[in-house]
Parts: structure tokens; C-alpha cells; sequence
């Protein structure tokens, strides 16, 4: 296993030497940096795992590098630890509202230092981790932040309920009970316009979660849900969610970076169905669902889906989305089967002008 670079950012010339000492006896590797600029510059060309920095510092103080180091995507996220003689509390507050982890006064002593680091690191790597997109990813994540001290002990016994085709999950107007994840099968979410029309709103797929929304907003659901196709949906109950997400900073990192899924992608679909044409919606359509649901090393995709979903995901009429579809199997971009359509030329849908 290779050993974890500290950067020491420490301008006393013995406070430095000392540090880096213990820290290398630990089996770290240090490199260190005797002012705040150097200090900058070395965090964004060697990024290490950890960054401890003194406060009071002539040319640029400890602050001065924390503000310069978030600013930076590939470095916002490190954890920084600061030191400083000062013990007021309002360094403290100052550095933790910043954005700091954690915070030693000097003097202290080598176990105390050793513990910050490794308590920082730890927390560090599940940010990091990436959790396979199944019911056991969950438990293991779940498992794994049961370990913070301020998460309540969370369910070990989580509701998992198959569904039928078309079943309803949750419908709009209803209070939320908790949060879903997507075991298997293929799950949407669609709103009614006034005009009795249904818009999709969310395509989701094996590993992800949704109906995250109304208990972030402590509201009702403004969406209904609905399955696909066949599928097992595990409920994470509302008082493990607000644990997760509400009582411990780095968890919630994690856990609203798990929940983000497809948000991106709502907002770019929004942008389409106002300025593009019905062949570049039908277009879009095709290629959502394709790299949303497409397995990995497949050649071909080929989803069961009905006209009037494929139409509301591409914000058309029905019969036009028909019309389109027939166009596109004229064209050889597509085969059409029944409900099955199977995408043949992926990169000519993906490139069609509008």
C-alpha cells in the first residue's frame, strides 16, 4: 500500500523539521513548505492527500492559502488541517467557517497530531470511495459512515419491495417517506402539465436513487413516479436520510454527490425541448435512454418502452413521435419492433442537426 504525502506549510524553521520528523516516522511521506506561497504552489503540483498549515505566516497567512486552495477544483477538497500558537476561539470559528477540518494549538503532542491525520484521512477516503450500484454498495456505504460518531445507529433491516411494470411508486401531492433506491429495473418521474399532457422529468437506472427532492425540501412530492419496467426498490427510511445528509458534514458531501445523478442532465434537456426540432427531440430521446440504461460492453441498445413515454421524455405529440420513429428505421438509424426499438447508428442520432 503505498504511503499517503502530507504537505507541511510551516514557517518555523524547528516547529517544521520536528513535524515532518514524527510525521515520516509514521510512514508518511512529507513534503514541506516554509511559507504560505510556496506552500500554494506545491499543493496544486504534487496534490496530496493532506495539508497541514500554519496560521501566522509572513507573505501569505494560513487563511490566505485555504481560500486560494478551494478556489482550486483539484485541490478544494483536501483536507487541511490547521496550527496555530493562538488557542481563541475565534481563530477556531474562523478557520472551521472557512472551510478547514480540523484545528491543533501548538504545543502538542505526537499522538494528538497522529490521531487528526488519520481521523481526516479516513474520512477522506470515503468521499472518495466509489460503492458498487447495487443493494450491497448501499449496505456498504451504510455500513461504512455508521462508523462517524455523530451518525445515529442506522437500520440494519431496510425495506425492499418488488414492483410490477407501470406500478406506481409514490404520486404527487403525497408526503415523502423516506428516500429510494433502484435495485433493479428502470423507474420514471413525470408531472402533469394543465393541459392533462405528462412531461418526464427523471429516467432512472439500476444503482441510483430519487425522491431525494421533497425531503431535502421538507415538502410534498411535486412529481409521480413510475416503474418501467419490473423492478426491486429498497425505501431508506426518512430518519436515516436526515443522518446521512443533516448530521455530519462530510457525509453529506458524499451522500448529496451519490444523490446529484441527472441533474445536469434535466437542466440540458429543458434547454432542447424549447429550441429543437421534432427529429432532434425524437433524436435526444434515443440517446438519453441509450446512455442511461445501455449495458456496459454492449454493442447494440434495445429498450421496451411505449410511444407516448418515448414521446413525453422528447416533449412531442404521440403521433409525431410515431412519425419520427419511422423516419429514423427508413433511415437505418433504428429497428423497430413492436414496443422494442434498437438503436443502430449511435454517433448519426447523436450528431443530427437540428
Amino acid at each position: 500500500m503505498m504511503s499517503k504525502r502530507i504537505l507541511l506549510i510551516e514557517d518555523n524553521t524547528e516547529m517544521r523539521e520536528n513535524t515532518a520528523e514524527i510525521l515520516e516516522l509514521a510512514g508518511y511521506k512529507v513534503s514541506t513548505a516554509m511559507n504560505g506561497r510556496e506552500g500554494v504552489e506545491l499543493a496544486q503540483k504534487e496534490k496530496p492527500e493532506l495539508i497541514i498549515c500554519d496560521i501566522m505566516m509572513p507573505q501569505l497567512d494560513g487563511y490566505g492559502v485555504l481560500l486560494l486552495l478551494s478556489k482550486n477544483v483539484e485541490t478544494a477538497s483536501t483536507p487541511f488541517i490547521f496550527l496555530t500558537a493562538k488557542a481563541e476561539r475565534t481563530d477556531f470559528r474562523k478557520g472551521m467557517e472557512m472551510g478547514a477540518d480540523d484545528y491543533l494549538t501548538k504545543p502538542f503532542d505526537d499522538v494528538e497530531l497522529l490521531n487528526a491525520i488519520e481521523s481526516r484521512l479516513k474520512k477522506s477516503d470515503l468521499l472518495r470511495k466509489e460503492f458498487s450500484k447495487s443493494i450491497e454498495g448501499l449496505n456498504e456505504f451504510i455500513s461504512d459512515v455508521k462508523g462517524f460518531d455523530t451518525l445515529k445507529q442506522l437500520s440494519e433491516e431496510k425495506e425492499l419491495r418488488e414492483y410490477r411494470k407501470r406500478e406506481e411508486i409514490y404520486r404527487e401531492g403525497n408526503y415523502p417517506r423516506g428516500v429510494y433506491f433502484l435495485n433493479k429495473g428502470k423507474v420514471k418521474t413525470s408531472i402533469t402539465g394543465e393541459n392533462g399532457k405528462e412531461f418526464i422529468t427523471g429516467l432512472y437506472n439500476e444503482g441510483e436513487f430519487f425522491g431525494y427532492l421533497a425531503l431535502l425540501e421538507e415538502g410534498k412530492y411535486n412529481e409521480t413516479a413510475v416503474t418501467l419496467e419490473d423492478a426491486e426498490i429498497c425505501l431508506l427510511p426518512k430518519e436515516d436520510f436526515y443522518s446521512l445528509v443533516y448530521k455530519n458534514a462530510d457525509v453529506s458531501k458524499k451522500f448529496i454527490k451519490m444523490l446529484s445523478v441527472g441533474l445536469h442532465e434535466k437542466e440540458e434537456q429543458l434547454v432542447k425541448l424549447a429550441y429543437n426540432s421534432v427529429r432532434k427531440k425524437v433524436a435526444d430521446a434515443l440517446i438519453t435512454l441509450h446512455n442511461r440504461f445501455v449495458k456496459e460492453g454492449s454493442d447494440n441498445f434495445t429498450i421496451n418502452i411505449s410511444r407516448e413515454d418515448l414521446a413525453n421524455i422528447a416533449g412531442t405529440a404521440t403521433e409525431s413521435t410515431i412519425r419520427t420513429l419511422s423516419d429514423f428505421k427508413d433511415e437505418k438509424l433504428i429497428e423497430v419492433h413492436a414496443s422494442k426499438i434498437t438503436i443502430l447508428n449511435y454517433n448519426k442520432l447523436k450528431d443530427l442537426k437540428n
